[in-house]
C-alpha cells in the first residue's frame, strides 16, 4: 500500500521526521518498503496566468503569450502547447528556474524573445501527461510558488503489509496505528449523515446472509455527468497509486483509501427491480469491468437484480451496470462480505481488485453505513444531485468475543516486567475496550481488527506498541546436557561417511516428483497428490527415491560424465488409510566402470555384486539375507530383496530394461534402497574368550537343486551350527561335468575351534555330519562325490 505522509498528518499530528516515521512503522510490524518524493526537485516555478495570446510571426506552431507572474509585470513567453489560451492558469518556470534536467534561461525562439517557460505536468515530473500545459484551478493565486500550491514537498511511503493487517489498508487504519505509537490524538474525518431529499429507494434482499450479513444502498438522482473531480481528490488518488477515472468512481476509490471500505456505484437506469445478494447459479454469466467474461459458479457470491447478476460481490462490478459518461442516476452500494466467501475467488478467476484484496482480509462492518454516508457527501459536493434514504439489509454479524489476557502471561511472553499501568496504557492507545478482572484484562476486539482472537494476539499488540526495540536482548541461559552415544545405533552422519568412503556422492532432490515416476519405479497408480503443486509436472509426493537418482544420472550423462556414484538420504510418502506413512530411506545408484580408470586394473563394468559389496559395509554386523524378488523398477532376473530376521529392509538390483530404454540410458545402472530405521540399528560388540588351540578347517561340497538359493543355505547352516563351529564360508559354486542338469554344487569352508582343548577328528567329523544332516533335511541336498 502506498500513501501520502501529508494526508496521514491530517488524521494524526505525529510530528515525526520522515525517517523516524518509517522506522516507527517498520518496528511496529508495518514494514516501510520504500520512501519516495511526490515530485522531483525543481525551483523557480510559480502559478502564472495567460493574459493574452497571439500567433508567432515566424511559425504557425508557436504562440506568443503575455503571462502574469504575480509581480505586476507581464512576461513574454513563447509556447507551443495546443491548449494555451487567454485566461488559462498554468505553472510558469521563470528565468533561472531549475527543472528536472533543465535550466531555464532567457532565449529567442524563431526570433522572438521568451522570458521563461509555461510547463506541462511531464516537464515538472508530477505525471506522465505531456500533451499540453498543466491546467490549474481557476482560484489559484497568481505568483504563488507552485510546489507550495500543489503541496509537492510531500513523501510517499510504500508499506509491505502482512495479510493479517487488513485494517491498515486505509488512512484511518494507519492513523490509528500512528496515534497508538506516537500518543498523538486521532482526528477521524468528519462524516455527517446526509438527509434524504427524495424518497426514491431500491429494495434489498439478503438471500444468502451467511455470505453477506450487511448490505446498505441508496439512490442518488440528478448528478452532473460532465462534472470533474476536484484537484485535492485526484492528487490523493494519484499519490496512493490510483489514477483518476470519473468523479463517481474517484469518490468510491477515495473513500476506500480513506476509511478502508470498498464501495460500488451502479447506473440506476441499468438495474431491473430490487437488489438480491445471493450465491451464483449454474449457467449464469457476467462481464466484469475489466472486460472479462466470468462463468458464475455456486460458490461465487453475486449482486443480482431481477434480470440476473450485475456484480461479483466483493470482487468487481459488472460492465453493463457500471457508471458511464452519460450516467445521471446512481445506486450506491456499501456492504460487508465475509472474508471466507471472498478469499481466493479473484485469484481463481485470474484477476485481482482492490476491493477483493480488502474484503478477503476483513473489512470493518461497524463502519459500512458511515462509509456510504461519506461517499454520498463527496458525490453530492462534486456532481450535485439529490440523495434518497439509506436502505439497510442486516442479518447476524460476526461476534467479537472478549479475550482474557493474564498479566503474568504478558510478562512471561514478552520477557519485560511491564506494570499494569503500562499494559492498560497500551490497550487504551489502541482503542480497545477492556476491563480488569482478577489480575487479568478482559479485552473486546473492535470491529476493524479481525486478527485479534486469542490471548497471544493481544500480547503481540502490547509488545508492538511498547516497542520491540525496547525489549532487551538477553542470551538464553541453559546447561548443556551431553548424552552418551548409543553403541547399538548408528547416526545418519556415520552412515553418510560410510557410503561416501565407498565413492558415492550425496544428492538432494525435491520430494515432489512427476506422476509417471511413481508409476514406473514404484508401480503406484494412486500416489499422494498435491493440492497446490509448485510446478505442473511435480504433482505427487515420492514413495521411492529411484526416480530422482535416475534423473540425476541422466543429467550427468548429458554432461559427459561416464562414471556416476550417487546416493540420497530422504523421506518418502505413502498413503495409509486416513493418514500418511513417511519413512526415511537411503538409496544409491552406481553406473560406469567398477573402478576409476587406472593402469593397475583392467576396465570392467560395474555389476550387481560390486554394489552388494558396498551394502555389506553399510550392513556390517547385521545378519542379513539376499533373496531373489520382483520390483517394478528393477530387472526381474537381477533383483534381490534384503531381509533381516524375516523382515524386508531394502532392495538391490539393475534397472529394468524397459526403463533403460524409456529414459534413454546407454546401459543399466545398479540401484539400491534401504530403510533407515533398519540401517541405524547395530549389534553391540561382545567379548568372547579367545582360544589358544588351533583352528581346524573342513570343506563340504553339497549338491542341491538349482532353485535353492545359496544365501538361504548359508543362513540356515549358520543359524544351526554346532557349538564348535566358529564360522561357515561359501567359497565355490559349480555347474558342469559330474553334476546333473537342474542341479548345482555349493562348497562351504567350515572353521572349527574349541577354547578348552585341541579338537579330535571325531569331534570335527561329528560337527560336519550335523551340518550335512541339516542340508539333507531342509534342502534335500547330498554330499558331492
Amino acid at each position: 500500500m502506498q500513501f501520502s505522509e501529508s494526508w496521514l498528518s491530517e488524521f494524526v499530528d505525529h510530528r515525526m521526521r520522515i525517517e523516524d516515521l518509517s522506522h516507527a512503522l517498520t518496528m511496529a510490524g508495518l514494514e516501510v518498503e520504500e520512501v519516495t518524493s511526490a515530485a522531483p526537485p525543481f525551483s523557480g516555478v510559480v502559478v502564472g496566468e495567460i493574459v493574452s495570446l497571439s500567433r508567432h510571426p515566424n511559425t504557425d506552431r508557436l504562440n506568443v503569450c503575455m503571462v502574469d507572474a504575480g509581480d505586476g509585470q507581464l512576461l513574454q513567453v513563447v509556447c507551443g502547447a495546443p491548449n494555451a489560451r487567454a485566461g488559462l492558469k498554468a505553472p510558469l518556470a521563470r528565468v533561472g528556474a531549475h527543472l528536472p534536467g533543465l535550466e531555464i534561461k532567457a532565449s529567442k525562439l524563431r526570433g522572438v524573445e521568451s522570458a521563461g517557460m509555461l510547463c506541462s505536468a511531464a516537464e515538472l515530473g508530477v505525471s506522465q501527461d505531456g500533451s499540453g500545459l498543466l491546467q490549474l484551478e481557476s482560484d489559484a493565486a497568481v505568483g504563488t510558488d507552485f510546489r507550495a500550491h500543489w503541496r509537492l514537498d510531500d513523501s510517499l511511503l510504500t508499506l509491505k503489509l502482512t495479510p493479517n493487517r487488513g485494517d491498515c489498508l486505509s488512512m484511518l487504519g494507519l492513523a490509528r496505528e500512528m496515534s497508538a505509537l506516537s500518543g498523538a490524538p486521532l482526528k477521524s474525518p468528519e462524516v455527517c449523515e446526509v438527509p434524504a431529499s427524495i424518497t426514491d429507494a431500491r429494495g434489498v434482499t439478503l438471500i444468502n446472509p451467511e455470505g453477506c450479513p450487511l448490505y446498505c444502498g441508496r439512490v442518488v438522482r440528478g448528478i452532473d455527468p460532465k462534472a470533474q473531480s476536484p484537484r485535492w481528490l485526484v492528487s490523493r488518488l494519484e499519490r496512493s497509486g490510483l489514477r483518476a477515472i470519473s468523479p463517481v468512481v474517484d469518490a468510491t476509490n477515495y473513500v476506500m483509501l480513506e476509511l478502508g471500505q470498498p464501495l460500488h456505484a451502479f447506473d440506476l437506469a441499468k438495474l431491473r427491480g430490487d437488489i438480491h445478494v445471493r450465491f451464483g447459479r449454474a449457467g449464469e454469466q457476467l462481464t466484469v469491468l475489466n472486460g472479462q467474461e466470468v462463468q458464475i459458479t455456486d460458490d461465487l457470491l453475486v449482486i443480482a437484480d431481477e434480470a440476473g447478476p450485475v456484480a461479483l460481490a466483493g470482487v468487481m462490478g459488472g460492465l453493463d451496470s457500471g457508471v458511464s459518461e452519460g450516467t445521471t442516476d446512481l445506486f450506491l452500494e456499501g456492504a460487508f462480505f465475509r472474508p471466507e466467501v471472498i478469499a481466493g475467488r479473484s485469484r481463481r478467476l485470474g484477476f485481482n481488485s482492490d476491493a477483493a484484496h480488502r474484503f478477503e482480509r476483513g473489512v470493518d462492518f461497524g463502519g459500512t453505513q458511515r462509509a456510504l454516508e461519506r461517499l454520498t457527501q463527496i458525490v453530492l459536493d462534486t456532481c450535485g444531485g439529490q440523495a434518497g434514504p439509506v436502505t439497510v439489509a442486516r442479518a447476524e454479524l460476526p461476534t467479537r468475543p472478549a479475550v482474557t489476557v493474564r498479566h503474568s502471561r504478558v510478562q512471561k511472553v514478552l520477557g519485560v516486567p511491564l506494570t499494569p499501568a503500562d499494559v492498560t496504557g497500551v490497550l487504551s492507545r489502541l482503542g480497545l475496550v477492556w476491563h480488569e478482572a482478577n489480575g487479568s484484562y478482559v479485552v473486546t476486539p473492535p470491529t476493524h481488527r479481525f486478527d485479534l482472537r486469542i490471548e497471544e494476539d493481544i500480547i503481540e499488540e502490547i509488545g508492538r506498541i511498547h516497542g520491540y526495540d525496547r525489549i532487551p536482548a538477553a542470551l538464553p541461559r541453559c546447561e548443556p546436557v551431553v548424552e552418551a552415544a548409543s553403541e547399538t545405533s548408528a547416526s545418519d552422519a556415520q552412515l553418510r561417511r560410510l557410503i561416501v568412503a565407498r565413492g558415492y556422492q550425496e544428492v538432494i532432490s525435491f520430494s515432489f516428483v512427476p506422476r509417471e515416476w511413481e508409476r514406473d519405479f514404484a508401480g503406484t497408480t494412486q500416489p499422494v497428490t498435491l493440492a497446490n503443486p509448485i510446478a505442473s509436472h511435480l504433482e505427487v509426493m515420492r514413495s521411492q527415491l529411484f526416480g530422482s537418482l535416475v534423473e540425476c544420472l541422466r543429467q550427468n550423462l548429458n554432461r559427459k560424465r561416464e562414471r556416476v556414484r550417487v546416493f540420497e538420504l530422504g523421506r518418502t510418502y505413502e498413503s495409509r488409510g486416513e493418514g500418511f506413512h513417511q519413512p526415511v530411506r537411503l538409496a544409491g545408484l552406481a553406473y560406469g566402470a567398477a573402478t576409476p580408470e587406472q593402469w593397475g586394473a583392467a576396465d570392467r563394468w560395474i555389476d550387481f555384486f560390486d554394489v552388494k559389496g558396498d551394502l555389506a559395509v553399510l550392513l556390517a554386523g547385521q545378519d542379513t539375507q539376499f533373496a531373489r524378488c520382483n520390483h517394478p523398477a528393477l530387472h526381474p532376473g537381477k533383483c534381490a530383496a534384503i531381509s533381516r530376521q524375516g523382515e524386508r529392509i531394502g532392495v538391490l538390483g539393475e534397472l529394468h530394461p524397459r526403463w533403460v530404454q524409456k529414459y534413454d540410458l546407454p546401459k543399466a545402472p545398479v540401484l539400491f534402497e534401504l530403510e533407515m530405521d533398519a540401517l541405524r540399528q547395530r549389534v553391540l560388540p561382545r567379548f568372547e574368550q579367545y582360544s589358544r588351540f588351533p583352528v581346524v578347517t573342513r570343506d563340504m561340497a553339497v549338491v542341491l537343486a538349482e532353485t535353492v538359493a545359496a544365501g538361504e543355505v548359508l543362513s540356515h547352516l549358520k543359524a544351526h551350527r554346532p557349538e564348535l563351529v566358529n564360522d561357515i564360508i561359501l567359497f565355490d559354486l559349480y555347474r558342469g561335468k559330474g553334476i546333473d542338469p537342474g542341479e548345482k554344487s555349493l562348497a562351504f569352508r567350515i572353521l572349527l575351534q574349541d577354547t578348552e582343548k585341541t579338537l579330535t577328528d571325531a569331534d570335527v567329523d561329528s560337527a560336519v555330519s550335523k551340518l550335512l544332516e541339516h542340508v539333507r533335511n531342509k534342502f534335500n541336498g547330498r554330499l558331492r562325490d
